[in-house]
């Protein structure tokens, strides 16, 4: 045993040797020979130890985040490729790993979009690839949820078992994919760009934000989530569970299967056994209320005053579906860009006091449809947010003279409960 702790210390101090060399300058090319002959394996651990023994050697965090990629590209040669461990479906893990499969298949698509782009030298076929580009830019801002959640839940619980190195380089390297997907954004709503313009900002920004996410993918595949199961214990899991959903997932939503210990769970996360919410006009239990969002004749979806979907009822004939991937993202990434424009200005009238209240109405699939937007504010009159009301108002819409006697439209069910 003690000689094989004596290996991983050795190998740790000659992953740090070689490291040092690359920030002092040393030829990459040169490094890697040294890597592969001098280490020739090691695990997502021993990297983890290395650049947290790095800083406590007093390397900065922002040099070790400004190489890491370079780091990272040097040690995949020798880095042990460890089975997935297995979790049961729904569990924080499992949705991270699926998060990464959807972004992984979103940008293969954006980058068969953008090699179709620069593939074109007519610019009446650029429109097409364009919309594919902006779609799979649109899915991609998505990602702010699933970096969020890594963040501000899965860091503070290494944090809390002493390991600082993951989240003081990974989160530096989150904020650069961030300031990439925000640059991109502003490349594919430029007014007047042109063919040329496209294919500059395919070779620039949106190559160096494929490559930045897929490295990222690969971090946390290969080193955090590893060191996560190994390290996090059955309370810890539990309580990144119960705090994601304020958070919201990214492209896809939990699947049903993981059951935690109901005893970690943070009190107020859910309301146990009858324990009801007090309100000023009354108090209901949990199962109270939302067989009451279930019941209501309206599907109602609440933006909060960040532009992030907070909440959505489920009704048995919602007009437009919902999933619970929506959840935390910001609503004008839940429009189609033609539509942006008019979410933006009814989100500032609201958050400027300018108005309070907007509507639509459309015929839709046989429906006939009316929307309508409230503001939200506080006793104080501060911007909370935004309430959608949709409806299906086709019926009411035929409704004449009055009723006034009891009368069911809707036959009587078999075996009712009394």
């Amino acid at each position: 045993m003690s000689e094989l702790i004596d290996n991983r210390a050795r190998r740790i101090r000659q992953l740090k040797d070689i490291i040092r060399k690359l920030h002092e300058g040393e030829a990459p090319d040169a490094v890697k020979d040294q890597l592969r002959t001098i280490v020739r394996e090691t695990d997502y651990s021993e990297i983890v130890a290395m650049e947290q023994e790095l800083m406590a050697d007093g390397m900065p965090a922002e040099e070790i985040m400004s190489m890491c990629d370079l780091h990272s590209q040097l040690t995949r040669e020798v880095l042990v490729q460890l089975p997935a461990r297995t979790v049961p479906p729904g569990h924080p893990a499992d949705t991270l790993r699926r998060e990464n499969e959807a972004l992984r298949q979103t940008l293969t698509r954006m980058r068969h979009a953008m090699e179709a782009i620069l593939a074109i030298d007519d610019e009446a076929a650029l429109e097409p690839h364009l919309m594919a580009w902006r779609q799979c830019a649109n899915e991609l801002m998505d990602i702010e949820k699933h970096y969020q959640r890594k963040e501000h839940l899965f860091f503070s619980r290494l944090e809390s078992h002493g390991i600082t190195g993951p989240s003081k380089v990974m989160w530096g390297k989150d904020d650069e994919v961030r300031a990439m997907l925000k640059s991109l954004q502003q490349v594919l709503s430029e007014p007047g760009a042109v063919l040329a313009d496209y294919k500059l900002a395919v070779c620039t920004v949106g190559a160096s934000v494929t490559a930045a996410i897929e490295e990222m993918i690969y971090k946390e595949e290969n080193i955090l989530l590893p060191l996560c199961l190994d390290v996090f214990t059955e309370d810890d899991w539990a309580q990144i569970w119960a705090d994601s959903p304020r958070y919201g997932w990214c492209l896809v939503e939990p699947r049903e299967g993981y059951a935690p210990p109901e005893s970690v769970l943070r009190e107020g996360v859910r309301l146990q056994g009858g324990q009801a919410v007090q309100l000023p006009t009354g108090s209901l239990t949990l199962e109270q209320l939302l067989a009451i969002f279930r019941t209501l004749p309206v599907d109602l979806t609440f933006v909060d005053a960040d532009d992030r979907v907070a909440f959505f009822s489920e009704g048995p004939d919602r007009i437009f579906a919902r999933s619970r991937a929506i959840l935390g993202r910001k609503v004008q990434h839940c429009h189609p860009p033609r539509s942006v424009h008019i979410v933006d200005q009814i989100l500032d009238d609201f958050r400027a006091g300018r108005h309070s209240v907007a509507e639509f109405w459309i015929p839709f699939h046989g429906r006939f449809v009316h929307i309508r937007y409230f503001a939200v504010r506080d006793e104080k009159g501060q911007y909370l947010g935004t309430l959608e009301v949709t409806q299906d108002v086709a019926r009411i819409r035929t409704l004449e003279g009055e009723r006034r006697l009891l009368q069911y439209d809707e036959p009587a069910t078999e075996g009712a409960a009394r």
